[in-house]
């Protein structure tokens, strides 16, 4: 027998429904500029900022200690947040995907280890408070992703089974926490993703090239959904 439609899709947030890497990297520039630091090459921070502040101080203040970029994560969060939609943007097709998602009547919502009050500004200046049903961030739950609490709490706040909803992420954790969850998963290739080989080995049960493709996917799951166990990442389609 098919298992159910989706009737709920949940996102990552960096790197899944918007870009925001430029205007992270763009806050530890001016930090740099700031403490009087010489310019260094910033293009290979963007694979970072789906880890956050953390990964982008330790690659971007390498002369400093981790006490040093501690001491000034409160700083370069601050500037961040003041000017978090800049340069950011969601992924081309993306707003489409959501539209879509809603006319079929579906619920979404945002999953993100960034913390609460970065994470509801980005939502906000997206256009995307009053549409995403729910957003749990990283000091939401009890433990973030790739621990299964954001995924069950957000499925919860939807009023959407976990068997029932589509999660949908670039990164192996939130691969991990979907399934821990009992969740269907999916790779977002359009992401902050190395390399597709890497992605292979995460065991999501769907890998999607953009949001258009996405979309086209969840049309065709509500009218006939296959078989996929949401507890077996064996089961693999790639789109």
């Amino acid at each position: 027998m098919p298992n159910p439609p989706i009737e709920a899709v949940l996102f990552d947030l960096d790197g899944t429904l918007a870009d925001t890497a430029p205007d992270l990297v763009g806050a530890l520039e001016r930090l740099r500029v700031t403490l009087r630091m010489p310019a260094i090459e910033t293009g290979g921070l963007r694979a970072l900022a789906g880890r956050g502040a953390v990964a982008i101080l330790e690659a971007g203040l390498p002369e400093l200690d981790e006490a040093g970029r501690e001491a000034l994560r409160p700083r370069f969060l601050d500037d961040y947040k003041a000017r978090c939609w800049e340069a950011s943007r969601p992924f081309d097709g993306m707003p489409e995907c959501l539209a879509q998602i809603e006319a079929m009547g579906m619920r979404w919502g945002i999953v993100t280890n960034k913390l609460e009050h970065l994470a509801a500004e980005v939502a906000a200046r997206a256009g995307w408070n009053g549409r995403a049903g729910c957003l749990v961030a990283g000091d939401t739950a009890a433990r973030p992703k790739p621990a299964p609490a954001p995924v069950l709490a957000a499925c919860e706040r939807l009023g959407a089974a976990p068997a029932r909803t589509l999660f949908v992420g670039d990164d192996e954790r939130d691969v991990i926490a979907g399934h821990a969850a009992g969740t269907l998963t999916a790779a977002a290739l359009w992401g902050y993703i190395p390399g597709r080989a890497e992605v292979a080995g995460w065991g999501a049960h769907f890998d999607f090239e953009s949001p258009r493709v996405l979309a086209e996917f969840l049309d065709g799951q509500n009218r006939s959904v296959p078989d996929f166990d949401a507890g077996d990442a064996g089961d693999r389609a790639t789109a």
